[in-house]
């Protein structure tokens, strides 16, 4: 799947919230200006082709707050231990806070 994306994804440990949808957070498993993969460790009802509102919470070591994204759903794999959702990204609302975000882990990536 990464092979046919116009954006690199990096990897990330911050957290996500997805409004109305479950009280336990996920994590953000990849992220790129475009789109994002989350993990649940259960599935929850997410609906493909539907927009969705993702709280994330980056890494403390980022120095960055946490902001919203505005999503829709694309893809759904289900694992034995955990569920990945896959989504492109409409709209940032707070788009310095996630730009930020984004170019530190571009940063990041330069140094590991």
């Amino acid at each position: 799947m990464s092979e046919s994306r116009i954006n690199i994804r990096y990897n990330t440990i911050a957290r996500a919230h997805i409004h109305d949808i479950s009280d336990a957070d996920a994590l953000v498993k990849d992220i790129s200006i475009t789109g994002c993969c989350i993990e649940y460790t259960m599935s929850v009802d997410i609906t493909m082709n539907s927009q969705y509102t993702i709280q994330i919470i980056p890494e403390p070591a980022s120095k960055i707050g946490k902001f919203e994204i505005l999503v829709e759903s694309r893809w759904i794999r289900t694992g034995e231990y955990s569920c990945d959702y896959g989504f492109i990204i409409t709209a940032s609302p707070k788009g310095k806070s996630f730009q930020r975000y984004v170019d530190y882990l571009t940063w990041r990536s330069i140094l590991l």
